[in-house]
């Protein structure tokens, strides 16, 4: 990163810092050991699934409700980086709380599990709209790649894999009897702490170049400028447009991230394949997003985004397949699946941001459009998780088919999300921005 400045090499470093909460919280080892301690308090696998897809329903619905309010305050000179910091705080906090819950209290793990995203999240509406703070233009697409690359490869991997060697140890490599308690929570402890520390580059080095003037009633003000906003955003057509398609795709993308574990495990791949499968989808991540974001620069980033739509779309497909088909076949399907995973992760999100930066009409109001662009996101994450928890357990108890094949259906729901998607980014395309 010798070629960049300081300001986008700390914004950059965030991305490794809170990316170790997209692995070990979001994707691996927190819904493994939900799955656990569901388990120990009585719940089946679909009710599992259930509560923690009703979980991700309630801090997206949270996030939703306050992301363009927050995101206009932040607009004013000298909120941006403060507000970051009270979310950031309580994304941490509430991770590192998870050491303290019991092993069958799995009311209490899903509560600080809600507060842990709501502060990850919250603290990434800030983030998203640092970017045109930090970089110029031309630039969008290559440092919001290298952002979600070196996540991949240093929050998502480092800590991850240390993580995974002090479980092994603590299980003596035995997993029969599921992960180790002590090990799971020394994973959570490793989280708080690795984002807790990079993240001090971020806040010693970004700073807000784009706002508007401070008032004397910023909160009465923000709510003025964000129902102006909202009454005109038609008016740019292009954002409004690319917006409802991302609400679809972006569903999809942070459906599979979040339910992926818990679906996999649950239709018989076993624990060592799946965590295997997770730290090889952070290192191909790495060299794959950064693929994106170089031929971002020759092609654009919208033909970009259409491939790793019809990626998504076909990952979706498979991954329809999987409960239908007997388990001595599901692991090959599995193995396709996680690698095309791996190829375009990180790429959608990246592009996703940075295009919706190149294409904003006024820098000053970034933080606004982040705020209506991580609405969308958030909101979009309401429905994937739902659909995926509920589907399977609508289709069992209806006794339409068992329990296995029952997650068919939530899997199907997503691939629509990706059909709409992208359509509807098809439409954007061809849009002038008023």
């Amino acid at each position: 990163m010798k070629k960049l400045s300081k300001p986008e090499r700390s914004w950059i470093m965030y991305d490794w810092a809170n990316s170790v909460h997209s692995t070990i919280i979001s994707t691996a080892i927190f819904p493994l050991w939900f799955g656990q301690v569901a388990k120990t308090g009585g719940l089946s696998d679909t009710q599992t699934s259930f509560w923690l897809g009703t979980a991700n329903t309630i801090y997206a619905a949270f996030i939703s409700a306050i992301a363009m309010v927050i995101g206009t305050l932040s607009d004013f000179k000298g909120y941006r980086k403060k507000l970051f910091v009270n979310f950031w705080l309580v994304g941490i906090l509430s991770t590192g709380a998870l050491i303290l819950v019991g092993i069958d209290d799995w009311k209490s793990l899903l509560i600080l599990y809600i507060f842990s995203f709501i502060g990850f999240g919250g603290a990434n509406i800030f983030y998203d709209a640092f970017l045109t703070d930090i970089t110029t233009p031309n630039r969008l697409d290559l440092i919001s790649s290298l952002g979600y690359g070196y996540g991949y490869i240093g929050g998502s991997t480092i800590p991850f894999l240390i993580s995974l060697a002090i479980i092994a140890v603590l299980a003596n490599m035995d997993f029969s009897q599921g992960l180790p308690a002590s090990g799971v929570k020394i994973s959570f402890l490793i989280t708080a702490l690795w984002w807790f520390l990079f993240s001090l580059p971020f806040l010693n080095n970004v700073k807000q170049r784009h706002g508007i003037d401070p008032v004397r009633s910023p909160n009465i003000e923000s709510f003025k400028r964000l129902v102006k906003t909202f009454l005109e955003i038609k008016k740019y057509k292009k954002v409004f447009l690319f917006l409802i398609a991302y609400f679809f795709y972006i569903d999809g993308v942070n459906t599979i991230i979040k339910m992926a574990t818990n679906f996999a495990s649950s239709i018989g791949v076993g624990l060592m394949v799946l965590l295997g499968a997770i730290v090889g989808i952070q290192i191909l991540a790495f060299p794959f997003t950064l693929l994106y974001g170089k031929l971002a620069q020759r092609f654009g980033s919208r033909p970009l985004l259409f491939v790793g739509i019809g990626v998504y779309a076909l990952i979706t497909a498979l991954g329809t397949m999987m409960p239908l088909l007997p388990a001595t076949k599901v692991m090959p399907v599995f193995v396709l699946v996680a690698f095309l995973v791996s190829t375009s992760q990180g790429g959608i999100q990246a592009l996703s941001r940075s295009y919706y930066a190149s294409i904003l009409p006024d820098h000053n109001s970034s933080g606004e459009f982040f705020g209506f662009y991580n609405m969308m996101g958030r909101f979009a994450a309401i429905l994937g998780p739902f659909l995926m928890g509920a589907f399977p357990r609508i289709a069992y108890l209806a006794e339409v088919v068992d329990e296995r094949t029952a997650y068919s259906y939530g899997v199907g729901a997503v691939f629509i999300l990706f059909v709409i998607g992208g359509s509807l980014l098809i439409v954007s395309s061809k849009t002038d921005n008023k």
